[in-house]
């Protein structure tokens, strides 16, 4: 009977077979990544996108399994198996390396949102400087009154006051 080690093993994997198992789990963990931004679009953004990022880094993490042949496998499948079936001692590398790409990404979201912050920011002053004296929306109140005086207004004609309906804001 076969170990769960020798199934693993490259002697019975060809290149071609190794690159063809890359290219299915690339496929499927771009899925599952596509699945997982579905389930959180509906989150507020600064929940939204660490989730994001961590499911990322879970998914797409290699870790080397053989470092005389350079033969990398998924970090967290590498996890899951060594501290399931106790195979091997490459579980501590998988989540070292699951770390440190960890850290990378975060570090790299970080400077992103801070960027992001500081475009918007910037932004919203410059807004603010070309339109001082603009008002906001007006209310429901003094659209009613700003149409009724359209209205009165013989340029207008009576299709002002269908142009100036006020939606309320979600």
């Amino acid at each position: 009977m076969l170990s769960i080690y020798q199934l693993t093993s490259t002697e019975f994997m060809t290149e071609h077979d190794y690159l063809l198992a890359w290219s299915a789990y690339g496929v499927a963990a771009l899925g599952c990544l596509l699945v997982w931004f579905r389930l959180t679009h509906w989150m507020w953004r600064y929940v939204r996108e660490p989730l994001r990022v961590l499911v990322a880094v879970l998914l797409l993490v290699p870790t080397i399994v053989e470092p005389s042949k350079e033969l990398f496998a998924p970090a967290i499948a590498i996890t899951a198996l060594d501290l399931l079936f106790e195979v091997g001692n490459n579980a501590w590398r998988a989540v070292a390396d699951l770390f440190l790409y960890g850290l990378i990404a975060f570090g790299l979201y970080l400077l992103f949102v801070s960027v992001r912050w500081l475009l918007l920011r910037a932004w919203q002053a410059r807004q603010a400087q070309t339109a001082p004296g603009a008002a906001e929306e007006p209310s429901l109140g003094e659209g009613s009154s700003r149409a009724a005086a359209l209205e009165a207004d013989s340029r207008y004609g009576a299709r002002a006051e269908r142009n100036l309906r006020i939606e309320p804001r979600l």
